[in-house]
């Protein structure tokens, strides 16, 4: 479609970093004032309403996404979440490696993201570290360790989504939207953050949409994606140290966009603070969970939005067990730390 758009002097790749931009800057306002967060859902102390909120935008993705497939403009045939190989192995250790991390620094990497361009300085250090292991695990000293795990699959077959299974798409997208819905009327969040909930998941059908459909071009193809942290975060701190001889692409416009955004919502409403550490105990804690993050966001094939938000609207059974390894991943942890979800003494320090 992309031909007919009549763009004669950029290419799909230049106008899916303009189209991330601002798919970023919207998320970064929305997740701004929402306190959007899958860490929160699990163990913050207004659990109940964070959780109403994070399955809120999940029943639209998954809506959103699912009537895209119906009507054929995208397919996720071809998608690496449809491998019929599932990697069993590196999804369930890198998914709760992940859930570990983000119990560690108080928060899953786009929240993290959100806090960065708000003036959270703690956030921006984890997003430096998560970027470098999440760039090292991909192409550097730690690939050899994901490869591993990655050949110890285990064969799915045609059974590598749930539209496969008895009842199909349709039966099993009605499942997830009603059931999420049903869980989010009774979660105690205002109507309000719930709405604005619900634009923060048309942004993944939108994107999946943008890349996969409207900027389709067959003579130079780009990737289909939707929003995700994990690999974007690598590609913006690649880019950033070698913008010379790598082109920006979509994860780029989209890291860069939700910094903005959310540093405009801060701004605006008056929640812009500078934070920084406490303690070196405290910043030993946040480094180690940001390298499991980086490591554990590879492996499990992407992070809470990555796998999560955009990734369960695919179907995918893949996606379905990364998001779920992440929450054992940080159920346990917080477990562990002998925290319970929710109480006062879980808070780690009064500021995220």
């Amino acid at each position: 479609m992309f031909e007919t758009l009549g763009f004669e002097n950029a290419t799909p790749r230049e106008v899916s970093v303009l189209l991330a931009l601002g798919l970023g800057v919207v998320f970064g306002l929305l997740a701004e004032r929402t306190r959007f967060c899958f860490r929160r859902a699990l163990v913050g102390e207004d659990r109940r309403a964070a959780l109403g909120i994070w399955l809120t935008a999940l029943a639209v993705a998954v809506l959103g996404t699912q009537s895209a497939v119906s009507a054929g403009w995208i397919t996720f045939e071809e998608h690496r979440f449809m491998a019929t190989d599932l990697p069993i192995a590196a999804i369930l250790l890198g998914g709760l490696m992940f859930g570990a991390g983000m119990v560690l620094t108080r928060g899953c990497v786009s929240r993290l993201t959100v806090l960065g361009g708000s003036g959270n300085l703690r956030a921006l250090s984890v997003l430096l570290v998560f970027a470098v292991v999440a760039h090292a695990t991909l192409k550097g000293v730690l690939a050899p360790l994901r490869t591993t795990l990655g050949a110890i699959t285990v064969p799915l077959g045609d059974m590598v989504s749930l539209a496969a299974l008895p009842g199909g798409p349709l039966f099993w997208t009605g499942l997830i939207v009603v059931a999420a819905l049903a869980v989010a009327i009774r979660s105690g969040a205002g109507i309000l953050p719930l709405v604005l909930a619900g634009l923060i998941g048309l942004l993944v059908p939108l994107a999946w949409v943008g890349t996969g459909f409207v900027l389709l071009d067959e003579f130079d193809p780009i990737a289909m994606e939707s929003l995700s942290f994990t690999s974007p975060a690598a590609d913006t701190l690649f880019f950033g140290i070698a913008s010379t001889s790598i082109p920006a692409g979509f994860g780029v416009g989209l890291i860069g966009g939700v910094l903005a955004g959310s540093l405009v919502a801060s701004l605006l409403f008056g929640s812009f603070r500078w934070q920084s550490f406490e303690s070196p105990r405290q910043t030993g804690r946040y480094m180690a969970g940001a390298g499991l993050m980086g490591v554990g966001g590879v492996l499990a094939g992407g992070c809470t939005v990555g796998a999560g938000l955009s990734g369960v609207p695919t179907l995918s059974i893949a996606a379905l067990a990364a998001i779920l390894s992440i929450a054992a991943g940080g159920l346990a942890t917080n477990a562990l730390l002998g925290r319970p979800a929710g109480s006062t003494a879980a808070r780690f320090s009064p500021a995220e």
